[in-house]
């Protein structure tokens, strides 16, 4: 089917959640190409500059759970316009902070939008399209999040060098502004993205063993991406020996990988979830091994961060699927965990990664570990597979007896 065919069949709707993402995806990452301009300006250490990253992806794992459930029996369009609203105002606050406590208040205030939005965002966005096209779906939405880190995240910090950091959170909140609009208007108000349930009937689905290793597989999968990713800088400058300045350019070829790797995921999910699922894991552990061969040789190291990208991303619409398959009556929680749940690896594979990096193994080290953790979160998920199988056979030998 040509682009343009499929591009006829895609709801408008989704390219509003594409947008948010974009703008979400991109005041997330930004930072970190500000730490030097926020710790001089704000007089405070590099380290504690660098906590307004960790601030956010706390925020993001404690705001996910309990603003689905504050919000639970609103209509899908406003909690989604609302979460907009959130993040623009604490854009605001972020460009307006007098202090570094303010600034850390303001990035926890944006990233309680985060979670909830790619939670309620992905249900409403399989809601919106045939059920042989949800992977999709959610790739589709998703894809903002990858161009906020191939164009959105160097961009603002370019921004950042030539206005103030200041005028990067200034440019995010005009995202969110556009992406409220974009959302008001043209996310059909009768969406419902997964009937509303009573907060007892959302929490309960927590108690069923496959979404909560559905869940435990995206923390392993992720975690294992940012084992290495985290100290790739340090890794491509001290190990490989590229120079501080060969580092973006090489890192906007991850960003590519990340477009490729999430809409790869989204079509095999839609045609094999299963397969997908599986493969795609593997493919990540593969990927995270070919750095690891690589980290001596630039030129396989620079198409090994293209394909650590390719792989991260495709694991991306297959474990949000499985989730929203596993959690029928309680969508909107599990589905706003598992964005949580993405965080927490990143957080666990960071802080994996950092003890590696103080061991005698060092950074060499971080691509093996890397692939390590991914490959628990393979064997996780082909543990879930195997019980729901079992569990099918069971139910088919009841009904034939």
């Amino acid at each position: 089917m040509s682009p343009a065919a499929v591009a006829s069949r895609t709801p408008i709707a989704l390219y509003a959640l594409t947008v948010g993402a974009f703008g979400i995806g991109t005041t997330e990452f930004v930072i970190m190409g500000l730490l030097q301009q926020v710790a001089a300006d704000l007089h405070v250490s590099i380290p504690a500059a660098g906590l307004l990253i960790s601030g956010y992806a706390l925020g993001v794992f404690v705001g996910a759970p309990v603003l689905t459930l504050l919000s639970a029996r609103w209509p899908r369009k406003a909690v989604l316009v609302a979460l907009m609203v959130i993040f623009t105002l604490g854009n605001i606050a972020c460009a307006l902070a007098p202090g570094y406590a303010s600034l850390m208040a303001a990035r926890v205030l944006t990233s309680l939008a985060h979670g909830t939005f790619f939670g309620v965002g992905a249900v409403v966005a399989t809601s919106l399209v045939a059920p042989e096209r949800r992977a999709s779906a959610i790739s589709l939405m998703f894809a903002g999040l990858t161009v906020a880190t191939l164009l959105g995240v160097p961009a603002g910090a370019w921004l950042g060098l030539h206005l103030g950091w200041r005028a990067t959170f200034w440019a995010v909140a005009v995202v969110g502004v556009v992406a409220s609009l974009a959302v008001a208007a043209w996310v059909p108000a009768s969406v419902r993205g997964g009937e509303p349930a009573p907060w007892r009937e959302e929490v309960a689905v927590l108690a069923r063993p496959q979404v909560l290793l559905a869940l435990l597989m995206t923390v392993l999968g992720f975690g294992g991406v940012f084992a290495v990713f985290t100290y790739i800088q340090p890794l491509l400058v001290e190990v490989t020996g590229f120079s501080q300045a060969a580092v973006s350019p090489i890192l906007l070829l991850f960003g590519a990988g990340m477009i490729v790797g999430n809409l790869l995921g989204g079509r095999l999910a839609d045609r094999r979830p299963i397969t997908a699922l599986l493969g795609t894991l593997a493919a990540l552990a593969l990927a995270s091994v070919v750095l690891a061969l690589s980290v001596h040789a630039p030129v396989a190291m620079v198409l090994a961060i293209g394909l650590l990208g390719v792989g991260a991303f495709a694991t991306v619409a297959p474990l949000q699927l499985r989730v929203l398959q596993e959690a029928q009556g309680g969508q909107n929680l599990a589905s706003s965990l598992n964005i949580a749940a993405f965080n927490l690896g990143n957080a666990f594979g960071a802080w994996l990664g950092g003890v590696v990096v103080a061991s005698a193994a060092g950074l060499p080290a971080t691509p093996w570990v890397a692939a390590g953790v991914t490959l628990t979160g393979l064997a996780v998920a082909a543990w879930s597979v195997r019980l729901s199988q079992r569990g099918r056979t069971a139910v088919a030998c009841a009904q034939a007896g």
